[in-house]
């Protein structure tokens, strides 16, 4: 009898904890390592098959697409590049597109198109890499921008895919008590609305990711990797050499939500964008996953 006692006691315990210990908590968090694939935007053009064969080479598992324009990806159809991601052991969860044109003209031709290709090629997420901001409007400037997200969502997920935004720095500047970052994750539909955190620019904006994930926890399904210099923080530098405190961001991944993360460089590479890459995608095997 007392046995049983404790079982149910057990069990009731187990379930009012289920109550509230939010969903994300359990969701798997990803080991894979990704990568944007801007940071190869000087080499991608000229050789796509040859340059996917390297990101593969280097140890990546997932990339993250950029630039599509006129129907393709560095001139391939949606088809045709996800063949190409097939044949080299790749995937691609997530796309950066931009949205600005939908928010001056409310037209959503090129949205819709943008959303099929990265349906097409087996994405789940749809990134807006930046978006435009009145900023003169100061609070209401980034309300109408957030307003944007949730119709966009609603797009995208008539689609299949999950709605997220990727920041720079410009939305963690004060707007007397709050941000515009804090104002986009307000005014957002949390089931729609997902952020993917350039941890480089949370940085460089003086913030701390691991007080983004405490405030907003769940939120940020995808992250970008990208290490700052030491000496020249406007600069990148490779993953693990940089002033990032990588290993206390990862520990806390499932607070975060993350899912998916990129690395992403943009300058200042060593020894070349491929050996930098590699670099990275080595760091974070050996001391992050």
């Amino acid at each position: 009898m007392n046995a049983r006692r404790t079982f149910l006691k057990q069990a009731s315990l187990m379930a009012g904890a289920s109550l509230v210990i939010p969903s994300f908590a359990f969701d798997k968090v990803s080991n894979t390592v990704g990568l944007q694939l801007y940071t190869l935007r000087d080499e991608l053009p000229k050789n796509v098959q040859g340059v996917m064969e390297k990101v593969a080479e280097a140890g990546y598992k997932e990339v993250e697409t950029y630039g599509f324009s006129d129907g393709k990806f560095w001139g391939l159809t949606p088809k045709e590049f996800k063949a190409l991601l097939k044949a080299n052991g790749l995937k691609a969860p997530s796309g950066h597109y931009l949205m600005d044109a939908y928010s001056k003209s409310g037209n959503t031709d090129k949205l819709k198109a943008d959303i099929e290709a990265a349906a097409i090629i087996g994405g789940k997420y749809f990134t807006i890499a930046g978006a435009h901001v009145d900023t003169k409007k100061g609070i209401d400037g980034f309300k109408k921008t957030a307003s944007d997200f949730n119709k966009v969502a609603e797009l995208a997920k008539n689609a299949g895919l999950k709605f997220a935004y990727h920041n720079h720095d410009f939305e963690f500047k004060k707007l007397g008590d709050i941000t515009g970052y804090d104002v986009f994750l307000t005014e957002t539909d949390k089931n729609l609305v997902n952020f993917e955190l350039d941890l480089y620019w949370v940085a460089r904006s003086g913030n701390d990711p691991l007080t983004l994930f405490k405030k907003y926890p769940g939120r940020f399904p995808m992250w970008h990797v990208k290490d700052m210099n030491k000496a020249k923080p406007e600069q990148n530098t490779e993953v693990g050499k940089g002033s990032i405190d990588f290993k206390a961001i990862f520990a806390e991944k499932k607070l975060s939500g993350m899912k998916h993360f990129f690395v992403e460089h943009e300058n200042n590479y060593n020894p070349n964008p491929i050996g930098s890459i590699k670099t990275s995608c080595d760091y974070i095997k050996a001391n992050l996953i």
